[in-house]
């Protein structure tokens, strides 16, 4: 029993880092999507949003 709770606490602990910054690069994303409709300067928003994204991706939490 107290082998499922620590297996329990680690698992949890572990996928905590994932949710944090999926939690700050969704909303950069979709805000990159709604971006990338204006003609002109669009896609260069969205890549530059895009890419400040990844960085929150791989920030090592």
């Amino acid at each position: 029993m107290k082998l499922k709770i620590v297996f329990l606490l680690v698992t949890t602990i572990i996928l905590q880092g994932c949710v944090l910054t999926k939690i700050a690069s969704v909303p950069m994303r979709l805000g990159g999507a709604v971006v990338s409709i204006v003609p002109g300067v669009g896609n260069t928003a969205h890549d530059a949003i895009d890419k400040a994204a990844d960085g929150v991706d791989d920030i090592p939490i």
